[in-house]
């Protein structure tokens, strides 16, 4: 069946850093555009970043641009985000999802930024 576990979340001060992983089975992972989602309490999920199957495109949210960056491991099954300077506001539970239409979303792990 489709999994996807996400991992790598925690407590951090602000200008901090972590690494979000999201490690896929159950499907053809290299096929797939992979997603990072958060959302923060009494908001709505918002899209964090994407990259495509193979890599060569990516996109971010304009509140992330230059501090965080998305990346995959086609041959681990897994989707990375490195966060670097971050800041109150980007605590949330973090998700990852598969694809853009056969959509399959992970539990998410909970990023807390706070002194």
């Amino acid at each position: 069946q489709v999994q996807l576990v996400e991992s790598g979340g925690g407590l951090v001060q602000p200008g901090g850093s972590l690494r979000l992983s999201c490690v896929a089975s159950g499907f053809a992972f290299s096929r797939y555009t992979m997603t990072w989602y958060r959302q923060a309490p009494g908001k709505e999920r918002e899209l964090v970043a994407a990259i495509t199957s193979a890599g060569y495109n990516i996109n971010y949210a304009d509140s992330v641009k230059g501090r965080f960056t998305i990346s995959r491991d086609n041959a681990k099954n897994t989707v990375y985000l490195q966060m670097n300077s971050l800041k109150p506001e980007d605590t949330a539970v973090y998700y990852c999802r598969r694809g853009t239409s056969d959509v399959y979303w992970g539990q998410g792990t909970q990023v807390t930024v706070s002194s």
